[in-house]
């Protein structure tokens, strides 16, 4: 399988909203988010991608088909619990992009979609100025119940890309699980690296 990746912008990206409302909503029902996602949520979520010039969508396609997504926004004004998450952090956050997601079918994992979303986001974050580039990472007990015995933290990725945890940097988004029956806060760490 090999796979094309593109940058949306504008209409593409209206024209894939579905396709990627879907995608983020399948991938992300698996560990360690277990999200259990609303299409019209997504939609409006993802539009945001399409109505700001200085935000970049990655796709990635197999034929004609969407199969994976990263996306990447500056992280000042991105929401108000990244402005918490910084409040104690001597990095400011106008010289941060923020890299949001990244979602890939399973079956086309572990063949450098990971790397490639990470270096278009980047290239894209250096080509606006941006001096660091952040992610969140969700944060669970291992002891939790719905962990998969065969579980591997993506750490060690992060960590070859040059990333490190940001001391400090902690967010608290709210979202349902799938199988409860409403949502609850969910701790994500935020993950930094100079450009």
């Amino acid at each position: 399988m090999t796979l094309e990746f593109r940058t949306l912008t504008g209409a593409e990206v209206e024209a894939a909203l579905d396709d990627l409302a879907r995608l983020r909503i399948e991938v992300f029902r698996a560990w360690p988010y277990l999200y259990d996602g609303d299409l019209d949520y997504e939609r409006q979520y993802m539009s945001s991608y399409r109505d700001n010039p200085r935000a970049v969508l990655v796709a990635a396609f197999d034929g004609d088909r969407i199969v994976g997504a990263s996306t990447g926004t500056p992280l000042l004004g991105h929401d108000d619990q990244f402005a918490k998450a910084f409040a104690e952090v001597d990095i400011p956050m106008a010289d941060v992009f923020y890299c949001a997601e990244s979602v890939l079918l399973p079956e086309y994992r572990g063949q450098g979609a990971g790397h490639v979303f990470f270096d278009m986001r980047e290239a894209h974050a250096r080509s606006l100025g941006y001096l660091y580039s952040a992610f969140c990472g969700v944060i669970r007990p291992d002891d939790h119940p719905d962990r998969p015995e065969a579980y591997v933290p993506l750490d060690g990725f992060w960590r070859k890309r040059g990333y490190r945890k940001l001391d400090g940097a902690i967010a608290i988004f709210r979202w349902k699980d799938h199988g409860q029956p409403e949502e609850t806060p969910k701790p994500l760490q935020f993950w930094i690296k100079p450009l």
